[in-house]
């Protein structure tokens, strides 16, 4: 399909129309094929390119409420629907119930002495009580600040006094780490963390146990514009940063990630992933509020074993996950005896799918319309989704195409120019989504969202003519050996092919000669023999061109990975220095 921009002079009529100026078998447009915008012709020759841009038009519109707003509409509708379930202590709430224990939260943050505008932080892992401060604080127009369950001391203590946390909703324990001791360790060091409430304790039993008072919470006036959330990025490199968030930003986000799953009422959620990132507290929480859908815990960790229970016992119809989990959950050993006839849908996100794995979440788990998401926390985070009808094809190689009411063109990381179709380049985003920026630091805002407001990703993408995107790596991933350049993401999907291979992360590590040389990071199967890297190369001779053949190999049971499942690169690089020598 072809879109000609109006300066080409299309002609206006009925059925066919072809365009003045251009030899007449050079474009032919059909006004039915007019579903979505596909960018501007470049080139001059009888065979003109596209660009690689596109907008998702759509004749859903935007939603112009607050978050507390939408929830009042969806419990209105559906009041005595299952809004929130909580696998793991069988506690339930229906949509009537979970709208008064948010009140109750929100009226005991009014009496705390939280207003407009102030931040209150939350750490602690996946439980009912993360999800009722998220729409609490909502409901007041507190910013919640997400805080990696992962993080120690330093950690801790840079994000509260970055974002200025008056009031601190944490968890007591998690994982072995005793967050009580970590708290007390750093408040000294932030003079403006004003209380701390632990779960399980006193004061929150207090503080969840207010009575709702309607006449106060009816007289907060909000925008949909306001700040609502802080979340802090992965920080692989350097401190994080705090990409500032919208109602507009991440309700809109997370009712069209719905829209596309074609969420209802019915669809019940397992929701694996953390809430502290938006895979978990916008894809997965807001995304079934604003469809009446439930939301369903299945632990405060990652479990793979639990995780299939909950889809099991609570009929869930989606199941959310990067590729790690879904990795873990089809290898378990008891993966065969759990009921998951009632998926319907999903999500695979966080990292790029292997296409293995991807067949068999939709041959094994019956996920048929399973979706890829691709985005960012800066982005609320979702900017490119494949839908239901899309091919296994499509979704197995691509990340899809571009979400309504957004933006997106792949450009020349040197010129900034946009590429034709085909051609790798970096990929951009604009529309609703993009965040408001770095709290507090405009400096490094500028750095990555440029003055008609693009967000630059850092990844590396070719969109195809039909406007599907694939993501080949981040820029900095790119492995450029003897003056090659190597994109990863090939060599790892054909890693994948290998029989004893379970996962594989390939990286480029300092040489004398070519300057880089590959190392794959490989995870085996259970009973498969140590792999050599002679004998891993002599399985990609004749495959895989040369210089794409990786020189080392290192066998691991587990790869570096933040808390979300993205694998850490930055990590292992460091790690391969150590190990090799280098």
């Amino acid at each position: 399909m072809t879109v000609l921009s109006a300066q080409f002079g299309l002609k206006l009529g009925s059925g066919e129309r072809e365009s003045r100026g251009w030899p007449r078998a050079a474009v032919r447009v059909k006004i039915g094929d007019l579903h979505h915008c596909h960018g501007e012709v470049v080139d001059v020759g009888t065979e003109p390119k596209l660009i690689s841009y596109d907008s998702g038009v759509s004749d859903v519109p935007l939603l112009g409420d607050t978050i507390g707003a939408n929830l009042d509409r969806t419990a209105a509708r559906f009041p005595e629907r299952e809004a929130l379930v909580e696998f793991s202590t069988g506690r339930r709430w229906t949509y009537r119930e979970f709208v008064a224990a948010v009140d109750s939260v929100a009226t005991g943050l009014l009496d705390a002495g939280i207003t407009q505008g102030d931040r209150v932080g939350v750490w602690a892992p996946n439980r009912a009580e993360w999800t009722l401060t998220q729409y609490a604080t909502a409901r007041v127009g507190a910013i919640l600040v997400n805080i990696n369950p992962a993080y120690r001391a330093h950690e801790l203590e840079f994000v509260l006094q970055q974002a200025g946390v008056r009031m601190l909703v944490s968890a007591q324990s998690f994982k072995g780490s005793d967050y009580v001791g970590i708290v007390e360790q750093v408040r000294g060091g932030c003079p403006g963390l004003e209380r701390v409430v632990f779960l399980d304790s006193p004061e929150w039993e207090a503080l969840a146990g207010t009575a709702a008072d309607s006449d106060r919470l009816g007289e907060i006036r909000l925008s949909a514009d306001d700040a609502i959330n802080i979340q802090y990025t992965s920080g692989t490199t350097g401190f994080p940063k705090g990409a500032t968030l919208s109602h507009h930003n991440i309700l809109n986000n997370g009712f069209f990630v719905g829209e596309l799953c074609g969420y209802g009422e019915g669809d019940r959620v397992a929701i694996v992933p953390p809430f502290y990132h938006c895979f978990g507290m916008v894809m997965g929480n807001l995304a079934c509020t604003s469809h009446g859908s439930a939301m369903v815990i299945p632990s405060e960790g990652f479990d793979p074993g639990v995780a299939l229970r909950a889809v099991a016992a609570e009929r869930c119809t989606s199941l959310y996950g990067v590729p790690t989990m879904f990795i873990a959950e089809l290898d378990h050993p008891d993966f065969g005896s759990f009921d998951l006839s009632s998926l319907r849908t999903g999500i695979m996100a966080g990292s790029p799918c292997p296409v293995e794995v991807m067949k068999q979440v939709i041959d094994r788990m019956g996920m048929s319309e399973v979706a890829i998401c691709y985005g960012m926390t800066e982005t609320s985070p979702v900017s490119t989704q494949t839908r239901a009808d899309d091919s296994v094809q499509r979704r197995v190689s691509t990340v899809g195409r571009v979400g309504p009411h957004l933006e997106v063109k792949v450009v020349d990381p040197v010129s900034g120019l946009t590429v034709p179709r085909g051609e790798a380049g970096e990929l951009c985003t604009r529309g609703y989504s993009v965040m408001l920026g770095y709290w507090e630091q405009p400096d490094k805002t500028a750095e990555v969202i440029d003055a008609a407001r693009w967000m630059h990703t850092g990844d590396l993408a070719v969109m195809d003519d039909e406007g599907y995107v694939s993501i080949t790596g981040r820029i900095k991933d790119m492995v450029i050996r003897g003056g090659e350049n190597v994109y990863p993401r090939e060599i790892e999907e054909f890693l994948y092919t290998h029989p004893d291979v379970l996962d594989a992360q390939v990286i480029g590590v300092p040489d004398a000669r070519y300057g880089e040389e590959l190392m794959a990071w490989v995870r085996l199967r259970s009973g498969a023999e140590v792999l050599t890297a002679e004998a891993l190369r002599e399985f990609c001779a004749g495959k895989l061109a040369h210089y794409k053949i990786p020189r080392y190999v290192h066998v691991v049971d587990d790869f570096p990975m933040t808390v979300t499942g993205k694998i850490r690169k930055v990590e292992m690089r460091e790690e391969a220095r150590k190990l090799l020598d280098l």
